[in-house]
């Protein structure tokens, strides 16, 4: 605009730079946030006459040349930018002269890769005018303009024709990028970088925005347009007693030959509450419950959440020392578990009631839905406690609300229509985070749920499946690929109807012959951290014909009241197909870490977007980017954290166990996929001088303390 050109050139003469600068500047910034990176390399036009050479002025011809720019950018005010920048082009001018193939030799860049891939050529195009000299207008006489076409050799070249009075930005780029969002980046680096000079000079550059309006609005509110009404007069467990009220007969749960109806199930879970009611517990209290896969889990979690606290599921097949670490951390009110349980458990001072033993447990106790009255716990109450990986060498507890929980199932029950005909199948640890949604989902729909057996067999879930007419399952791509991969799989399955995976990247390959000849199977890609109630986006694979389409599938679209927003280090929107971290907000966004306030502050941070007062989001360290429809699509980490078969592993808490086990002076460990599919932990161990290392000897020590998943390989 008008004003825009006036600023630019007012600003130029106000900081004693030519308004080249700031144009090669604002590229600089737009390269910066398109590319993830602070310091930028591109060409730049020098006319190659000005450094005095002898005769030049009187010599026909081009003397045009392109030589590298380097800007960095990070950790430097607006102010300094500017004149770091102008003092960088007042250095290339002395080489204005030298060849681009001498400045790639005095380069380290290998002479097969080019020096940049994007080129800026600020040039002096103003028009004839009526003021000029006749001579110079009748230089112009006979000279008719026939046709005029610019190209480029670099994939993305920007030219800025100074005009006079006004500026002039056109844009040559391949077919991959849309020439016209460049312009409007520039356009907005511009406007941000001359609003900053004249306001906040000392403000971080890196900080200035390049986003157009329609764009930042695209990014934040449309691609977020996730609104929902859901059941917020009723939480989890009095949604349960609802369809046990409606359908008491109905099967609510089946564990190998055994089985409870809804009525069955509800009375229980009731008799549980309300001996844990009798011992004082009350809202956000936290119940552990380790317990083997049963009908009594079940009643257990049910239990929990009908008495108003929160459950911390806990895997009896953890190590001692874990389990022990777990509950001194999560300073349970009491515990729940089995007998069979009991002699794997540490010791412990808070009081434990047997599930198994329910008639001298609980069976003197009423059997009808409590009525908690003034302590009643509400949506802003915790749901439960997960213990996740955490990179200081010990696992770290995750708190989810209830109205995280409510929104999560009431998504998953109305996006997939979930219903009293419904068969869902429980193969997972009800420790892990995914097993939450598929334990309640089809209880609170009426639905069966089915457990699975303890041990993970392919074969013997297969024929799970088959004999009980199951239609859902939850799991890892690495599970379901043992799943998909078993024998005549695609003729014994034919009562699945959606297949939900989450935790690693789907790979099609793996999973195309089980999807071509079961075209009544659904797969949905789904995604989300433990600190946010499981899952906060999913997409459902698209059919082509009867095949899935088999490019890279994408982690989708937010679910209900979710936001996704992908950001860069300093929490702004990046631009749509540019990398970032994404980051979570809305109503499934969880209380933090149990007793790691330092660690909850750092990643549970205030929401800027949200209008809602208090709002936060949380960094989950993910990176990713959003697709021009949409759809998000997962690039991996930005941290040491890794995905083995779904479970989130902070490879530090295994180098710190490693650290401490005898003979070991250092250790690192990553997760190596020598072969496309099958990742796995390796641990490197330097021992300490003249000391031996025996690998049987660390794997054994290391099983004491870490779960089974996060024991390497090798």
């Amino acid at each position: 605009t008008d004003d825009l050109a006036l600023a630019i050139r007012e600003t130029a003469r106000r900081e004693g730079v030519t308004p080249a600068t700031l144009f090669h500047l604002a590229w600089a910034q737009v390269l910066a946030q398109c590319c993830g990176s602070d310091n930028v390399v591109f060409g730049t036009v020098l006319s190659g006459r000005l450094q005095g050479t002898d005769g030049a002025g009187e010599v026909i011809g081009m003397f045009i040349n392109t030589l590298p720019l380097h800007l960095r950018l990070s950790g430097i005010s607006v102010k300094e930018a500017v004149r770091s920048t102008n003092a960088r082009l007042t250095e290339l001018l002395t080489h204005e002269q030298a060849s681009l193939a001498l400045a790639q030799r005095c380069s380290s860049v290998p002479p097969t890769l080019p020096l940049f891939t994007t080129m800026l050529n600020y040039r002096h195009s103003h028009a004839a005018s009526a003021d000029e000299p006749v001579d110079s207008q009748r230089a112009w006489d006979g000279i008719r303009h026939v046709r005029g076409e610019e190209r480029t050799n670099y994939p993305l070249g920007v030219s800025v024709d100074d005009l006079g009075d006004g500026f002039a930005i056109s844009t040559q780029c391949v077919k991959a990028i849309d020439p016209s969002r460049i312009n409007a980046y520039l356009n907005r680096a511009m406007e941000s970088l001359i609003a900053a000079l004249r306001d906040v000079p000392e403000k971080e550059v890196r900080s200035l925005d390049i986003l157009p309006e329609t764009e930042r609005h695209q990014l934040l509110v449309q691609f977020n347009d996730t609104a929902a009404a859901y059941p917020q007069d009723h939480l989890i467990h009095q949604l349960f007693e609802q369809q046990a009220a409606l359908q008491p007969e109905a099967t609510a749960v089946v564990y190998e030959q055994d089985s409870l109806t809804y009525a069955e199930l509800n009375r229980r879970a009731n008799q549980v509450a309300h001996r844990l009611l009798s011992l004082g517990v009350k809202p956000d209290d936290r119940v552990a419950i380790c317990v083997e896969r049963s009908l009594e889990m079940v009643v257990g979690l049910l239990g929990i959440l009908k008495a108003g606290a929160a459950y911390v599921p806990l895997d009896p097949a953890y190590p001692h020392e874990r389990l022990a670490y777990m509950l001194a951390d999560c300073a349970p009110t009491l515990l729940l578990s089995q007998t069979a349980v009991q002699e794997r458990l540490p010791q412990r001072s808070m009081a434990t009631l047997l599930l198994d033993e329910h008639e001298a447990t609980f069976g003197h106790y009423p059997d009808s839905n409590p009525v908690r009255g003034a302590l009643t716990p509400t949506e802003n109450n915790l749901a439960y406690v997960i213990y996740t990986s955490g990179s200081t060498g010990v696992p770290k507890g995750a708190g989810v609300f209830h109205r995280g929980l409510r929104n999560l199932l009431f998504w998953y029950g109305s996006e997939f229509a979930f219903g009293a005909a419904d068969k869902v199948l429980v193969v997972t640890s009800f420790s892990f985070d995914l097993t939450q949604k598929n334990l309640f989902v089809c209880l609170l729909a009426g639905g069966q749920l089915h457990l699975g057996a303890p041990l993970f067999d392919p074969e013997q879930i297969v024929e799970q499946i088959a004999r009980e007419r199951i239609d859902t399952l939850n799991m890892t791509p690495s599970a379901f690929y043992a799943i998909a991969e078993s024998v005549n799989a695609a003729t014994r399955c034919t009562s699945l109807r959606r297949v939900f995976l989450g935790g690693e990247p789907i790979q099609y390959g793996r999973v195309a012959e089980l999807l071509e000849r079961c075209p009544q199977l659904e797969l949905v890609n789904s995604y989300g951290p433990t600190e946010c109630s499981d899952v906060v986006s999913y997409h459902r694979l698209e059919r082509e014909g009867r095949n899935y389409r088999k490019e890279l599938i994408p982690i989708g679209r937010p679910i209900f009241n979710t936001h996704i927003y992908v950001l860069n280090p300093h929490g702004m929107p990046v631009p749509v197909g540019v990398a970032g971290e994404i980051h979570i907000g809305g109503i499934g966004v969880g209380f933090g870490y149990l007793n790691r306030g330092e660690l909850t502050a750092e990643r549970f941070i205030p929401d800027p977007f949200s209008a809602v007062t208090g709002a936060r989001m949380y960094r989950t360290g993910d990176l990713g980017r959003y697709l021009a429809d949409g759809n998000i699509e997962y690039l991996g980490r930005n941290d040491f954290q890794v995905k083995i078969r779904g479970f989130r592993i902070e490879l530090g808490e295994i180098e710190a166990r490693l650290a401490t086990c005898d003979g070991v002076r250092e250790a690192i460990v990553i997760a190596r996929e020598d072969q496309p599919g099958d990742k796995r932990l390796v641990a490197y161990v330097v021992p300490q001088p003249g000391r031996e290392i025996s690998t049987a000897i660390l794997r054994a020590e290391l099983a004491t303390t870490l779960a089974d998943y996060m024991l390497p390989g090798a």
